[in-house]
């Protein structure tokens, strides 16, 4: 077999490869020999048919099998000895398939991209600390308390944060239009679940009362047939209720599976949550900044046949975020290009880190992450049982703990400055956009 390869880009490759006529006669002699074994024929017994006969009916199909045999065998063979890690499948180009001159074809390709990890000396990190205090503690009571709003009727007209029942009916230029009619409609004012100035306009009313208003629908409305037009609606308040905070007692307590331990059990319950999403919102800052520091530092060719997978993964994951009748390739892929170019490369980087510095999953580590997820959970030992009995899981738990053993890598060698913050300032999401929040080694 002779090979040589042609690099027509920085990641693609030509691959010509030439296989004696020899091996594929070899190859279709085998074949028919097999074939005879088992062949039917009228007025022969099985495996009495003359190699004649079976080849008259036979090779034309034996050879052809052979050919696609022997192609998927001679490139990985070639592959290996030319030390090449190909993306992919590759496209065939076949240019001679003679019985007297063997087999030749072209073999195209990308392969993964080989570069060394730097620039970690470079790379700048502000890490946040913060602590929970009593007053951190304070004001999530009440924002839990008011995610359980309850509502009352009240005697007395609609204020903002009160919930009103409507019947509605919108018209635009004197006609109906689709979706501006329905009933029984219960809507708390200030949400803003209605366009622009219907809410506001209802304030005020009592029930029983008949409001005309005039909206108009944002330029940007989703509906284009609507967007910027003035609707005019008859709306009819069937019911104005007030908002009534529960109180902070045991019944409340127990929606949150805490019916024991009081105030004081429930609170430091609450704490411990908190205490967990702080350490994961700072956890995942560092990651952020490290993510964005090694792209900077490492600016890799990326294949195109990854960039291509990773689209449609992203938009299979649109569609089921979102949902609807659209099907994923419905979806244009430069929705996604540029986001999975980068999912892409973090992906590459990482994968090259842990190649590079020899990083494996800590064990300790991947016991004590699985404990953590358990916590949340009222039977935690059976969590971590289950993890410990499902391999695929235990592997994204080791998936991660990796990523995170790759940070602390690098936060070994990067410039990173301590900083304390408030509690509220270190759950912010960034303002800038975070980078990807699993960058998978491909």
């Amino acid at each position: 077999m002779q090979v040589s390869v042609e690099s027509t880009s920085a990641l693609e490759r030509k691959m010509n490869i030439s296989v004696p006529a020899e091996r594929i006669e070899n190859e279709v002699t085998k074949r028919l020999q097999q074939t005879a074994k088992r062949a039917k024929v009228p007025g022969f017994r099985p495996g009495k048919v003359p190699m004649s006969i079976i080849r008259q009916r036979y090779e034309a199909d034996a050879r052809q099998e052979v050919l696609g045999d022997v192609i998927q065998a001679t490139f990985y063979e070639a592959v290996v000895a030319e030390k090449l890690n190909p993306v992919g499948q590759p496209a065939i180009e076949p240019r001679v398939f003679e019985k007297e001159k063997g087999l030749e074809y072209v073999a195209t390709f990308e392969v993964f991209p080989e570069f060394e990890v730097k620039g970690l000396e470079g790379i700048e990190v502000e890490r946040q600390s913060a602590e929970v205090a009593e007053s951190d503690v304070d004001n999530m009571l009440e924002i839990l308390r008011k995610q359980n709003t309850r509502f009352v009727t009240v005697e007395r007209a609609a204020e903002l944060n009160d919930q009103v029942t409507i019947n509605f009916v919108g018209r635009i230029d004197g006609e109906p239009f689709a979706g501006g009619t329905a009933d029984n409609v219960p809507l708390v004012l200030g949400s803003g679940r209605m366009i622009p100035g219907f809410e506001d306009a209802l304030v005020g009313c009592s029930a029983g009362e008949t409001k005309e208003i005039a909206p108009t629908f944002p330029e940007d409305y989703q509906n284009l047939d609507l967007a910027g037009k003035t609707a005019e609606f008859t709306v009819i308040v069937n019911k104005v209720e007030g908002p009534e905070l529960p109180e902070l007692n045991e019944e409340f307590f127990a929606m949150f599976g805490n019916a024991e331990g009081g105030l004081e059990g429930f609170r430091a319950e609450v704490t411990k949550n908190m205490q967990r999403e702080l350490n994961q919102a700072i956890k995942g800052k560092v990651k952020s900044q490290v993510m964005d520091g090694l792209l900077a530092a490492n600016e890799i060719e990326v294949p195109s046949a990854l960039i291509s997978n990773e689209v449609d993964r992203l938009r299979v994951q649109a569609v089921q975020q979102f949902g609807g009748n659209i099907k994923p390739d419905q979806l244009p892929a430069e929705l996604f290009t540029e986001q999975a170019k980068r999912r892409v490369a973090l992906g590459l980087i990482v994968a090259q880190m842990v190649k590079q510095f020899e990083i494996k999953a800590d064990d300790q580590r991947v016991r004590s992450t699985i404990e953590e997820m358990a916590a949340a959970y009222q039977e935690p030992q059976q969590v971590i049982e289950w993890y410990y009995k499902n391999e695929q899981q235990l592997d994204d738990v080791r998936a991660v703990v990796l990523e995170e053993q790759v940070v602390d890598t690098v936060l070994a060698k990067a410039k990173v400055t301590d900083v304390t913050v408030a509690y509220e300032e270190a759950v912010k999401p960034a303002a800038a956009p975070q980078a990807e929040e699993e960058a998978s080694a491909e």
